[in-house]
């Protein structure tokens, strides 16, 4: 089969292990994003397959019509709404995907915070730069950490509020709150109290169409001078423009954030970037060799139960007839 992987930014996934499982197939990998029907349809012309680094490229049916040769979408991680399944199904292209359950996403959420609130960044290159000591920290122990969300990664990030002495609650909807309960945390009242009593509030939140903006400026508004938001979650569960906005008023007056309504973001040009209370990454919550290992071998995996007739295990089981 002719494989193509799009989007692999670290130029990584050759290095990976699991990529030895597609051995015997021609594999093309490109390290950057091109978005736009034309580019995409250039770069997948000749594509059997096409293995989608979770949601960093968007498959329609204006490209699915462009891509006669396209059988396979091998998904890392679960979908979210960036392929539409239904013009998929019609067109005979089976779309698999599949989880890593890692600890990547909860660890580089605490690194945000532990590196936000002790000011390490700034910190270590005033140390380069020949300065000693600039900021007072502040140690997130005896803290309220508000956590939405308790679901995989929320659970951990909990759990790691519990170890640094953090007074930890939740917020989230019920059956999230009861599995919280169910493990002794402690639950918001109510959502004004979560925001305005909160120290930290960590996002982990699924994004959807219900979710999306669900954090208001209004939400933001109530959060302390000294709090801060940490977000490695989804941009969009944000209102558009609104957390820069509340920084800017200085409230929260810290943010930590790992994703951008659009990526890549390259050339320094999104305005949380031009604020100095704010502390970004690009995205590296779910970058690490480990995780990558799980989700590409996953997705690998399925191409090769493709190519032998024995894949069952995908999203849209009415498209195996077609591709047959």
């Amino acid at each position: 089969m002719r494989i193509v992987i799009p989007d692999d930014h670290q130029d990584c996934v050759r290095g990976l292990d699991c990529f030895a499982r597609l051995a015997g197939h021609e594999v093309r990998v490109f390290n950057d994003t091109v978005k736009g029907t034309d580019a995409l349809a250039a770069r997948f012309a000749d594509a059997d397959a096409i293995v989608l680094t979770r949601e960093r490229t968007r498959i329609d049916a204006e490209l699915l019509d462009r891509l006669p040769r396209l059988r396979l979408i091998s998904q890392t991680g679960k979908l979210a709404g960036h392929v539409d399944l239904e013009a998929c199904t019609a067109r005979g292209v089976v779309v698999a995907e599949g989880s890593g359950a890692g600890s990547a996403t909860a660890e580089i959420a605490w690194a945000l915070a532990l590196a936000s609130r002790r000011h390490l960044v700034s910190e270590a290159n005033r140390l380069r730069q020949g300065l000693w000591q600039g900021h007072l920290g502040q140690q997130l122990c005896g803290q309220r950490l508000g956590v939405w969300s308790y679901g995989r990664i929320g659970r951990q990030v909990a759990g790691y509020g519990r170890a640094f002495g953090m007074q930890v609650w939740i917020w989230g909807r019920e059956a999230s709150t009861a599995a919280a309960r169910a493990d002794g945390f402690e639950l918001a009242p109510t959502r004004e109290d979560f925001f305005a009593q909160s120290d930290v509030i960590s996002l982990h939140v699924r994004l959807n169409p219900e979710t999306t903006g669900i954090v208001t400026g209004d939400d933001l508004a109530r959060m302390k001078p000294t709090a801060l938001l940490v977000n490695t979650s989804r941009a969009e569960l944000i209102a558009p423009g609104a957390l820069a906005l509340a920084l800017a008023r200085g409230r929260p007056g810290f943010a930590a954030v790992d994703v951008y309504e659009e990526e890549p973001v390259l050339g320094a040009h999104h305005p949380l970037l031009a604020l100095p209370n704010v502390l970004c990454t690009p995205h590296i919550g779910y970058v690490e060799k480990d995780n990558y290992e799980r989700y590409f071998g996953i997705a690998f995996d399925n191409i090769v139960a493709f190519a032998q007739g024995r894949l069952t295990q995908v999203v849209n089981p009415a498209a195996l007839s077609r591709a047959a």
